[in-house]
C-alpha cells in the first residue's frame, strides 16, 4: 500500500522525492525501491547505476529560485544529518542489504540529494553530495 502523505512538509517531501527519481533516472540510475521503511529508519530511495547500489536520502525545501545561486548555497541541509541520524540510515541499509539477499560484493553508497523547489515558478534545482559516510 502507498505511502499516503498528509502534512504540508509530507507533501513537500514527496515532491522532492519525485524531482530526485526523475533526475536520477536521466542521469542514467534505475529506480530498485522508494520509501522504504523499518521501525528505526527509512531510506527515500534505493536506485543503481551499474552494478553500484545508491541509497538516497532526500531533503526538499522550498525557495525563491530567482535568487543568486550562492544565497542557496548557503542552506547546507548535509548539515542536518546528525550522528544519529545517520546510525538510524546505516542500520537501514544493512537490513535492506541482508532482506533483499545482495551479495556482499555488491558495491553500495550513501547519498544525499536536496531538491530546492520554488513553489511560484514551478521549477526546481537539484544538487547532489555524493558518497556522504556514514
Amino acid at each position: 500500500m502507498p505511502k499516503v502523505f498528509t502534512s504540508e512538509t509530507q507533501k513537500i517531501g514527496e515532491m522532492g522525492e519525485n524531482i530526485a527519481c526523475k533526475f536520477l533516472v536521466k542521469q542514467g540510475f534505475s529506480i530498485l525501491d522508494r520509501n522504504y521503511t523499518r521501525k528505526y529508519g527509512e531510506i527515500d530511495i534505493v536506485a543503481q547505476e551499474g552494478s553500484r547500489i545508491h541509497f538516497v536520502e532526500v531533503k526538499a525545501v522550498t525557495r525563491d529560485l530567482s535568487v543568486k545561486r550562492e544565497t542557496l548555497d548557503q542552506y547546507k541541509p548535509e548539515d542536518n544529518m546528525h550522528p544519529w541520524k545517520l546510525k538510524r540510515l546505516s542500520r537501514t541499509i544493512q537490513t535492506y542489504l541482508i532482506a533483499k539477499k545482495v551479495p556482499e560484493n555488491v558495491e553500495w553508497q550513501f547519498d544525499l540529494i536536496v531538491v530546492f523547489m520554488d513553489m511560484k515558478t514551478k521549477k526546481a534545482r537539484v544538487k547532489v553530495v555524493r558518497d556522504v559516510i556514514l
